[in-house]
């Protein structure tokens, strides 16, 4: 019996919105990569899915708080 390896595709989601993957960055690296175009993710979690056919679903929620 052998033992096959396959990658872990990710899946990225914000707000209902599908964001691609970047290869070679950890989860807070792309979070902060996508920062610049999403200012709200700086302070956002990360929450892992579920692995589906071989992709990791991936959200981003914004953290709730109260201003001030």
């Amino acid at each position: 019996m052998t033992i096959q390896i396959t990658p872990l595709k990710r899946c990225f989601r914000y707000n209902g919105i599908q964001l691609p993957d970047v290869p070679n960055l950890s989860n807070e690296q792309v979070r902060d990569l996508y920062s610049a175009q999403y200012p709200e993710l700086t302070n956002s979690d990360i929450e892992l899915g579920a692995v589906h056919q071989g992709t990791q679903d991936i959200t981003f929620r914004r953290a709730v708080g109260t201003k001030g």
